[in-house]
């Protein structure tokens, strides 16, 4: 069974793969997530998300293919 981090990173790679998306959505929508800013930190560090010049927040290339390596995930419920 994924840790809990592991699971979480998955699902934080996985919302942000259905669409770019601002960082203030992000802290919105995850505000209740208090592993949120290690998930977040992880996933910038690993080189797995980026913020674009526009300032949306999106997968990289590795992201995506960290994502797809994964095993599926349940639905979220996040929109």
């Amino acid at each position: 069974m994924a840790s809990a981090a592991t699971f979480l990173d998955r699902q934080l790679l996985r919302w942000l793969a259905e669409r770019p998306r601002r960082h203030a959505e992000l802290r919105e929508t995850w505000a209740s997530t208090c592993p949120l800013t290690c998930a977040w930190e992880d996933a910038v560090a690993d080189g797995l998300v980026e913020r674009r010049p526009d300032g949306l927040l999106v997968l990289t290339a590795r992201g995506r293919a960290r994502l797809e390596a994964a095993a599926p995930l349940p639905p979220t419920g996040l929109a």
